[in-house]
């Protein structure tokens, strides 16, 4: 049985590919679960992947990447599971086509609701994400091979490579930098 072809928000899709896209060449961070490969991608369905493609999740700073996992490890609990054990790792990513929203108001102009974004408890996160799904899903049809936006959770960017658009040359692990310890980090900030 044939498979009912996607409709694209052609405004979306306008915008998009006014925006164009460019190379982003640099070292990011991700954490993950002790053990697990860092350039191992998914689709997890998260804010940036409607689960039809594999992603990979980093942030341009350290702090963001640490960030990004606490929450999700928390999971809106006050008190997060203590046994799995966490690494942080730095990457190289080489993005040739890469969309770049910068801030917020990039996101709105594309119908994000930027007072919402990243302020929704975990369990909300539904509510927000379909617009970024989409945004996501749009510049990976235009043949994008990822893309940089804000980091919900701390004020730096983030890199979302589309595993499938890319070599797998294209991303590599350049260091494990250890144990993250959530607590510390917490404590830590301001």
């Amino acid at each position: 049985m044939p498979s009912t072809p996607r409709v694209r928000d052609a405004k979306l899709l306008d915008a998009l590919e006014a925006l164009g896209g460019g190379p982003v060449k640099r070292t990011v961070w991700r954490v993950v679960r002790q053990g697990r490969d860092p350039c191992l991608c998914s689709q997890s369905g998260g804010r940036w992947d409607d689960g039809t493609f594999d992603v990979l999740y980093t942030a341009f700073d350290r702090d963001g990447a640490v960030a990004e996992m606490d929450f999700h490890r928390r999971k809106g609990q006050p008190i997060p599971p203590s046994k799995p054990a966490y690494a942080l790792h730095a990457l190289f990513v080489s993005f040739e086509n890469a969309v770049t929203l910068p801030t917020l108001d990039s996101l709105a102009a594309l119908g994000v609701d930027a007072a919402r974004y990243g302020r929704l408890a975990y369990q909300e996160r539904q509510a927000e994400y379909p617009r970024t799904q989409d945004i996501a899903e749009a510049a990976h049809f235009l043949g994008h091979d990822g893309l940089i936006a804000p980091n919900a959770r701390f004020d730096c960017l983030n890199a979302v490579l589309f595993c499938d658009a890319v070599s797998p040359d294209a991303y590599w692990a350049e260091a494990d930098h250890g144990p993250v310890d959530f607590a510390a980090w917490r404590a830590a900030r301001p």
